[in-house]
């Protein structure tokens, strides 16, 4: 799940940048004055009340039912242990999300209740690599409090100050979170069916987020679409996944990942920002400030 390395991709895609923390994100220009519309507050709840009709009906699991525990492989490449340990160590920070993006958006009930929804199914995701740790032996229950702890000592902050860089950052998040699981089953191939079955499982949550988030970017841009463009320049030009930052061998995370091709950057602009843009019809030039032409 977790690439740290800051893209500045919105000028143009560069190699090597170096990590940023969230305090970068946070310009003078920021659109702190976000407004959404009575109208655009009541489609995003129908929006929401589809989304979650939809959950309940075809994309409800259980972590103890429906991943077959009783398959783990418990002589998998040690490595593959590290990097699902880094996706449950990210997934723990709910409660950091919840408390920082829920006060943004109390007032609007789709966004609040999706929030409220969204963080039931990611409570679901870090209980399903916890129980694969242990129950592969990959690691012991000591292990895994001693890993809440490390993480629960350290306090995550919102990258971007303001709602509307927020849902866009989100959308940009979790479909590269659902590429990080789908891209570890490639490297898996199957020899672990525990592990297949929970990263496909939390995999299909993570692109229905990503689907749902991207049409909310959708309505903002039809509402406001010169501070949502703005804003879409601030999230690229900076985007890093959440939270790795704060651990203290997180740049050894993250190069665990990029090694085994799970994400990198080649991924993140052919695999997120490219099929963004053409999903939300923008292209490069959209997301270009215009240049200010002084006249004498």
């Amino acid at each position: 799940m977790p690439l740290n390395d800051t893209m500045t991709l919105a000028r143009a895609p560069a190699h090597g940048s170096a990590a940023s923390s969230p305090a970068d994100s946070q310009t003078p220009d920021a659109d702190v004055s976000f407004f959404e519309s009575r109208d655009t507050r009541n489609k995003l709840f129908h929006m929401y009340r589809d989304y979650f009709d939809l959950a309940e009906k075809k994309r409800r699991w259980s972590v103890r039912d429906d991943i077959p525990w009783d398959q783990c492989n418990p002589n998998l490449d040690p490595a593959i242990a590290d990097i699902v340990q880094t996706f449950c160590m990210v997934e723990l920070y709910l409660p950091d999300y919840l408390s920082k993006l829920i006060p943004q958006v109390r007032a609007n009930h789709g966004r609040a209740w999706m929030l409220a929804n969204w963080g039931y199914e990611e409570s679901k995701h870090s209980m399903a690599f916890a129980d694969w740790l242990m129950r592969s032996g990959a690691r012991t229950e000591e292990e895994m409090v001693d890993i809440e702890d490390d993480v629960f000592a350290q306090e995550w902050e919102l990258p971007y100050d303001n709602a509307r860089a927020m849902v866009i950052y989100t959308m940009v998040q979790e479909l590269s979170t659902q590429l990080h699981y789908r891209n570890l089953r490639h490297v898996l191939n199957g020899r672990d069916p525990a592990l297949d079955k929970a990263l496909l499982l939390v995999s299909t949550d993570e692109a229905a987020h990503a689907d749902f988030f991207r049409k909310m970017v959708e309505l903002y841009l039809q509402e406001d679409r010169a501070a949502s463009l703005e804003q879409m320049r601030r999230v690229f030009n900076s985007f890093k996944m959440p939270a790795v930052h704060l651990f203290i061998d997180g740049r050894q995370r993250t190069e665990a990942i990029k090694s085994k091709r799970v994400f990198d950057e080649d991924i993140f602009i052919a695999e997120v920002y490219e099929p963004l843009l053409h999903r939300l019809g923008l292209t490069k030039a959209d997301l270009r400030r215009k240049k200010m032409h002084r006249t004498r």
